[in-house]
């Protein structure tokens, strides 16, 4: 448990952000193209909390606030041979039949590789593909099922040029995906699930992305329950990025993903979103998935997971405002638009 953390404040991004870097007000967040010029300080005793500037910061002789600053400012490692100059947008191809997002429109498998290619054509970075709900209450599937769905998906859509990232709990299955052509491991249990999965991605020697969820898929909306969630899912994703890098997979192959949604209430989504550059302290890349998730029905009242479109790209330019380095969306043509219009007007050049 950390004793004390930082929070980017103060973003700024294109133009701005180069500006301020030049002049000495700000300095890099993550390498890439955003800045920052502020820093909330925060402890778990909230009476130490408090914002500094970021030459207070530079500054400081505290070694603690010296080590979280070089964490927050040291470039990201690119992933799949794709770098942070700008954020990332990974579409979601989901082969199963109970996805809580489009009701399993695209579980057949021929369904499947068409939406694929259109989201790549779309403008997709990278192609998720998963072939298991882990919808609050699901429970599970096996894995001769979960093979059948996806290994046929993933040969498919190799072509394409775009990266492929493999959504799943099981080890076994992160093997035969990577062999089928898959670049990258995607799993919501930050390998937890199955005990031979740290070995296993670090023998593929593939980037893996490892999400925070309070709790398996059957249990983790039961209640939920935090002393403080911005810090007590920070903690965690550390010590998970630490037993991966224990289990000899690379740091910089890590990408961190808070899990909204998995294990939280709306009110420790709401938290979450509004503290996201906390996480950019763990080191790693950051991947948000917020796509067409509950809170936004709550605060809008759209109960179709299939119309929260305009909510979930909201969400996803809040957590690019905030300089995360990828969205995991449904809508990528949207997605991507809304990308392009925002890091136009934020950079005019």
């Amino acid at each position: 448990m950390a004793e004390v953390y930082l929070r980017p404040m103060g973003i700024l991004h294109g133009a701005e952000a180069r500006a301020a870097i030049a002049s000495g007000v700000a300095v890099p967040l993550a390498g890439g193209p955003a800045a920052f010029s502020l820093a909330q300080i925060l402890a778990r005793d909230e009476a130490k909390n408090k914002v500094i500037e970021i030459g207070g910061l530079t500054s400081t002789s505290d070694a603690i606030l010296k080590e979280r600053l070089q964490a927050l400012m040291a470039p990201r490692a690119p992933v799949a041979g794709l770098d942070f100059s700008r954020p990332l947008v990974m579409g979601i191809v989901n082969v199963t039949p109970d996805s809580f997002s489009d009701g399993g429109e695209f579980a057949d498998s021929a369904e499947a590789i068409r939406q694929g290619r259109a989201l790549a054509a779309a403008g997709a970075d990278i192609l998720d593909i998963g072939g298991e709900s882990t919808r609050p209450f699901s429970q599970g599937t096996d894995l001769d099922e979960e093979r059948q769905r996806v290994i046929p998906v993933i040969e498919a859509l190799r072509d394409t040029g775009v990266p492929i990232s493999i959504d799943t709990r099981k080890s076994s299955m992160m093997i035969e995906a990577v062999s089928a052509g898959a670049a990258i491991v995607n799993d919501v249990s930050a390998l937890t699930y199955d005990a031979a999965s740290p070995d296993a991605v670090a023998r593929l020697q593939v980037p893996v992305i490892l999400m925070h969820s309070q709790g398996p898929p059957e249990t983790m909306q039961v209640d939920p329950t935090y002393e403080h969630v911005l810090l007590d899912v920070y903690d965690s994703l550390a010590g998970h990025i630490a037993r991966a890098e224990e289990a000899g997979i690379n740091r910089g192959t890590i990408i961190a993903d808070p899990g909204i949604g998995f294990g939280k209430t709306h009110l420790h989504n709401m938290q979450l979103m509004a503290g996201l550059s906390l996480f950019h302290g763990l080191g790693v890349p950051l991947l948000l998935g917020a796509s067409r998730k509950g809170f936004i029905g709550t605060i809008t009242g759209e109960k179709e997971a299939r119309h929260r479109i305009s909510g979930s790209v909201s969400a996803a330019m809040a957590g690019m405002q905030q300089g995360i380095q990828m969205v995991r969306v449904h809508d990528v043509r949207e997605t991507v638009q809304a990308l392009a219009v925002w890091f136009r007007l934020n950079d005019p050049r």
